[in-house]
């Protein structure tokens, strides 16, 4: 390890390679549009590998990926995160068994966010897919994917959403015509649970529109 440096560059390296990869595909999809979306790992107990602000994320490289603290102050870097960096943190600081933070913009998650904001909530229930939900076995169940509204102020909405967290189970939440974050403890089920509030929305919507 680099002594000059409070967290180890290799896992940082690697982190970056997961994040670059995994975010490609999600580019692919339409999932974030112009700049828009952030995406991070956890490094260590004290330190976050987060994607930097303004970049192109279907075109993300490794200087594209920075470090921050728990608090979301940049470490050894003069590079800027996401003004939402703190939605990531907290998550990471409140649960140490977390182990990434996806946040993208589809177009039916924002179309979502919008038609649920007034209820706060998308009840989603019977749905095989809810298996999908790390420690879920069954479809005989229900899951309120909560619809926070949208602020400038990071201090704010991070406060409502743990609020959330101190009532309910979650793996992600909408914020209102913004977008979707989903978490899980690697990559591998961040992305599984994203992919899965993606379709139970798209077919929320379907049924809407098929029951007008």
């Amino acid at each position: 390890m680099n002594t000059a440096l409070p967290y180890d560059p290799q896992r940082l390296a690697h982190c970056a390679g997961e994040i670059i990869v995994n975010v490609r595909e999600l580019s692919a999809l339409g999932w974030t549009p112009a700049t828009s979306s952030n995406f991070s790992q956890r490094l260590d107990g004290q330190h976050v590998a987060i994607t930097v602000s303004g970049r192109d994320k279907g075109k993300l490289v490794e200087s594209d990926i920075m470090v921050v603290d728990l608090d979301g102050a940049p470490v050894a870097t003069a590079q800027k995160s996401s003004a939402e960096t703190l939605l990531h943190t907290q998550l990471y600081k409140r649960f140490p068994e977390i182990g990434c933070v996806l946040h993208t913009h589809s177009q039916t998650q924002t179309v979502a966010s919008r038609l649920y904001s007034g209820q706060g909530h998308v009840h989603l229930e019977g749905y095989e897919l809810l298996k999908a939900f790390a420690d879920n076995t069954t479809h005989e169940m229900s899951v309120e994917l909560p619809v926070l509204p949208n602020s400038q102020d990071m201090h704010t909405l991070a406060a409502q959403v743990d609020a959330l967290l101190d009532r309910q189970c979650m793996w992600g939440y909408l914020i209102d015509g913004h977008g979707l974050y989903a978490w899980g403890r690697d990559m591998a089920e961040a992305r599984r649970h994203l992919e899965a509030f993606e379709f139970l929305l798209a077919c929320e919507l379907e049924l809407r529109r098929l029951q007008r």
